[in-house]
């Protein structure tokens, strides 16, 4: 949930519309079966699977774009992992400091119920830090992560986030359209 009391301007507006897009990501997710969560609309899906040890891990991280190929096709446990593990905690984990270590990067719950529990809770830890900079530190250079990175604001990084959660959750809305229609 947004933080209302938020008084810096550009954080409460930020959080408010972060908030919006939480609410309808996580009303598309309302009754999200472990078929549905798991459900390969295609052979070559990307999903989160078993390994040998029982743990549900992501098949690969990043898809390999080849030129002249569509991009393979995702589970929505794929993509609720691709928002909540490799965007709103990948975003914590590179550009804040004393960060806890969160564990196995590609280990992602295997039930609908527990995926959604974790994507709640990753939200959770990305809008808080988000909230706490408040305008001064949110317009300024991160200081921190790869590349160029470190010289862009954090401004940037959460409208970045919001474009993911707003692509993928649109996805997500999608995929479970063509999982009902399929079975109708």
């Amino acid at each position: 949930m947004a933080d209302t009391t938020v008084l810096d301007p550009v954080t409460r507006d930020v959080l408010a519309i972060f908030e919006d897009a939480r609410f309808r990501l996580f009303e598309r997710l309302e009754g999200l079966t472990d078929a549905e969560y798991l459900w390969e609309p295609v052979s070559d899906s990307l999903s989160i699977r078993p390994g040998d040890d029982g743990a549900f891990r992501v098949a690969r991280a990043f898809p390999e774009s080849v030129p002249g190929v569509p991009d393979p096709v995702t589970t929505i446990a794929w993509r609720i992992w691709h928002i909540g593990n490799l965007c709103l905690r990948g975003y914590v984990l590179i550009f804040f400091e004393d960060v806890p270590d969160l564990g196995d990067r590609l280990a992602w719950p295997g039930t609908a119920k527990e995926g959604i529990q974790a994507l709640a809770e990753e939200w959770e830890r990305f809008t808080s830090r988000i909230a706490a900079l408040g305008d001064k530190r949110l317009l300024e250079p991160m200081g921190l992560g790869p590349g160029d990175s470190a010289g862009e604001t954090y401004l940037k990084l959460t409208l970045h986030a919001l474009d993911e959660v707003a692509h993928h959750g649109g996805e997500i809305g999608l995929l479970r359209d063509l999982y009902v229609r399929e079975r109708a």
